[in-house]
């Protein structure tokens, strides 16, 4: 599958998070990268050239610098820039930024329609294949236990993961994941049969290269969305199905539970 790659500059990481998590509910969106500031997120754009940029224009905090000046500076190395889309808490600056000629204007928090109408638009408009940065999805990925690497593998298949370890080669599928638990360095990976396996990364890092439905709701959690069979927002506790395990979820990430659970409700959906 085709995907627009993207980055988030806006100086609230709350809102990166919540930008981030609605994104996710997208296959044709990949994320590389976010930032906090009016240099940092010019050297992303730079290094990386994404399709997409979501720019905070009004921050909460001056010392950022970022505003509309941000596209004005992106015109100074590309030929064609990427499709910039603003996402900020006002209204009052929408006029300003079609004189920018930004690709959409998107209120925060980002709903998820009007995520989906601004893909939508994307899949009509004809990008040059050289400068619409579109990326293969990652199939599978080999975690080298002993040489501390982790290499993409761009093939058309179910995403695989590799555990690699000393020459032995441990092959799993993505789809069987239930959950990664943050153990110091290391990551413990829980299958749907029940068996552990531990990776010598850590969970972080599996939230930077894993896209939905893995999904972070708390400092020691990524679970697999697919696998969640109860939500209790009084107990913070999520539920995996055909198991007694019990994750809970922080106020941290209390924005991707939510967004999960605005998941479920969004599909072939029956609430009683």
């Amino acid at each position: 599958m085709k995907k627009y790659s993207y980055i988030i500059i806006d100086d609230d990481a709350e809102s990166i998070l919540k930008t981030k998590t609605t994104a996710a509910g997208f296959s044709e969106l990949s994320f590389m990268a976010s930032s906090s500031n009016f240099q940092e997120g010019l050297n992303l754009v730079l290094e990386h050239k994404p399709a997409l940029v979501f720019l905070e224009i009004d921050p909460k905090n001056r010392a950022s610098e970022l505003s509309l000046a941000f596209i004005s500076e992106l015109h100074r190395f590309f030929q064609e820039i990427p499709k910039i889309i603003i996402t900020t808490n006002k209204r009052d600056k929408a006029f300003d930024s079609i004189q920018y000629g930004v690709f959409d204007y998107l209120l925060k928090p980002v709903a998820h329609v009007d995520l989906l109408k601004s893909v939508l638009r994307l899949k009509k408009t004809n990008l040059d294949s050289k400068t619409s940065q579109f990326i293969e999805e990652p199939t599978s990925i080999v975690i080298d236990n002993v040489n501390n690497v982790t290499i993409p593998q761009n093939v058309e298949k179910p995403l695989t993961i590799c555990i690699k370890s000393y020459g032995d080669y441990r092959y799993l599928n993505a789809a069987d994941i239930c959950y990664f638990q943050a153990d110091n360095n290391s990551t413990d990976i829980y299958l749907n049969t029940g068996e552990m396996i531990t990776a010598f990364k850590t969970l972080k890092h599996f939230e930077s290269v894993l896209t939905y439905p893995f999904i972070r709701i708390h400092n020691s959690y990524v679970i697999n969305r697919n696998y969640i069979a109860r939500i209790h927002s009084g107990n913070s506790i999520c539920y995996i199905k055909n198991s007694s395990k019990k994750i809970p979820f922080s106020k941290t990430y209390k924005a991707n539970v939510d967004q999960i659970i605005s998941d479920f409700a969004a599909g072939n959906y029956l609430e009683i």
